[in-house]
C-alpha cells in the first residue's frame, strides 16, 4: 500500500524535484496556483498521503484502515482512468493490490481506538484539505471574494459545522453545489467520526456488561472451585465432563491449566464481594482447594458468613494432616485430606479390609467422623 502511494503521488514529486515549485510561487492569485499545480494533482496528492497513513493501519490489521484502503484504491483508479496517459503501471498495482486486500480480509480483523483515531485524522484532514482548495479555486464566486488561505479556512470550518454566520455567501451556482458538498459531507465524516471513536469504547463496555450479565445467569446451581492446584484442575475437569456448571476463582497473577471455556473469575476467594460475583448464595458447592490450609480456612469462613441458611455446602482440602483439627474448627460440610484418604485406603487395601461407600462416607463428611 505504501509503494502503491508512493508511487502515485511520484509525478508531482518530481516536478518538486525540478524545482518547479519556485514558478508556482509567481502566480499572483490562488486559482491561478491551482490551476499551474494542476486542479487534479491536488486530490492526487491527498489520496496518495491516505494511503501511506492507511499502509500503517493495515500493519495494525485494522479492520477500518482495510476499508479505507478499499475506498481508497477506488478513487486512485477512478483517477488514473480519468488521466490515463503514463498511469497503466498504477492502475495495474492497484488492481493486484485491490485483489489482494479482498483475498486477505480476514486478516485485518482488529478494532482498535487508535486505528479509529487515525481515521478520524484522515477524514477530517482531507475534508478540511478538500474545502479550503475549492474556496480558493472558486474565491470569486463567493460575497465577499475569498483570496487568502485564512479565509478559505474559516469558511470552510463553519460550513463543516452548519454554523453558517452567513458573512460569506455563495453568489453562483458552481459555489453554491460546492457548499452543499462540503455540508453533506461535513455532516458524514463527524457523524462517522464520532462513532469510529466511541464506538470501540461504548462497544467494549456493552460487551463487558453483557457479558457479564450473561455470567451472572449462567451461575445458578454450580460449583464453585477455588484455586489452581492439580486437584482444582482435575475436578474442574471431571464436573465438566459431567455437564456441571463451574465457576473457578484464581487470583490475579495465578495461571491456571483449566479446560477451554471455563468460566474463570479473577479475585481473592477469601472476600465476600468475590464470592457473591461468582455466585454462592445460588450455588450447589463451594470447593475450597488452594495448596495453602490457612487460605482454604479463611475461604470456608467467609462462605459460610455470605452463605448464612443458604443451600450451598463447604468443601476444604486439607493438605497437611496436622491441619486437619484446624480445618475442622471452621465446620466445613465435607473435608478431603489427600494424606489421610490415601493412606487409609492403602492400608485398607493391605490388610484386605473392605473398601465401600460408608467407609468414604466416613472419611469425607464432618457429621459422620464425630457420630
Amino acid at each position: 500500500m505504501f509503494l502503491d502511494a508512493w508511487i502515485f503521488i511520484w509525478p508531482l514529486t518530481v516536478r518538486l524535484l525540478a524545482s518547479e515549485h519556485h514558478v508556482w510561487l509567481l502566480n499572483e492569485n490562488w486559482q491561478d496556483l491551482i490551476n499551474t499545480i494542476g486542479l487534479i494533482e491536488l486530490p492526487r496528492l491527498a489520496i496518495g498521503l491516505g494511503m501511506m497513513i492507511m499502509s500503517v493501519g493495515l500493519l495494525w490489521q485494522a479492520r477500518i484502515a482495510w476499508i479505507l484502503s478499499l475506498i481508497l484504491l477506488i478513487f486512485a483508479f477512478i483517477l488514473d482512468s480519468y488521466t490515463s496517459k503514463n498511469h497503466f503501471i498504477t492502475l495495474i498495482f492497484g488492481l493486484v493490490l485491490f485483489v489482494l486486500l479482498l483475498r486477505n480480509w480476514q486478516k485485518f480483523n482488529r478494532s482498535s481506538f487508535a486505528a479509529s483515531s487515525m481515521y478520524t485524522i484522515v477524514s477530517v484532514s482531507w475534508l478540511v484539505f478538500y474545502a479550503v482548495i475549492g474556496a480558493l479555486y472558486l474565491g470569486d464566486q463567493f460575497k465577499p471574494p475569498i483570496h487568502d488561505p485564512v479565509s478559505a479556512l474559516y469558511f470552510s470550518v463553519i460550513t463543516m459545522a452548519t454554523v453558517g454566520y452567513g458573512d460569506i455567501l455563495p453568489i453562483e451556482p458552481s459555489s453554491r453545489i460546492f457548499v452543499i458538498s462540503i455540508v453533506i459531507f461535513g455532516v458524514t465524516v463527524f457523524a462517522t467520526a464520532i462513532s469510529a471513536l466511541a464506538g470501540p469504547v461504548i462497544g467494549g463496555n456493552i460487551r463487558k456488561f453483557i457479558q457479564k450479565r450473561a455470567l451472572n445467569s449462567m451461575r445458578k446451581n454450580h460449583v464453585i472451585v477455588c484455586g489452581t492446584t492439580p486437584l482444582a484442575i482435575n475436578v474442574v475437569a471431571g464436573l465438566l465432563a459431567r455437564g456441571q456448571h463451574v465457576t473457578t476463582i484464581i487470583l490475579q497473577n495465578d495461571t491456571h491449566q483449566f479446560p477451554a471455556h471455563t468460566d474463570v473469575l479473577v479475585g481473592d476467594a477469601t472476600t465476600l464481594e468475590v464470592l457473591k460475583d461468582a455466585g454462592l448464595q445460588d450455588a450447589q458447592y463451594i470447593l475450597a482447594l488452594k495448596d495453602d490450609d490457612a487460605d482454604n480456612a479463611f475461604i470456608i469462613l467467609a462462605a459460610k458468613e455470605l452463605i448464612g441458611d443458604g443451600p450451598a455446602k463447604t468443601v476444604s482440602v486439607v493438605n497437611d494432616s496436622a491441619h486437619l483439627s484446624k480445618i475442622q474448627r471452621v465446620n466445613p460440610d465435607i473435608i478431603f485430606s489427600p494424606q489421610k484418604l490415601g493412606s487409609e485406603i492403602l492400608t485398607r487395601a493391605l490388610t484386605g479390609e473392605v473398601i465401600d461407600s460408608n467407609l468414604i462416607s466416613q472419611l469425607f463428611f464432618n457429621e459422620n467422623k464425630k457420630a
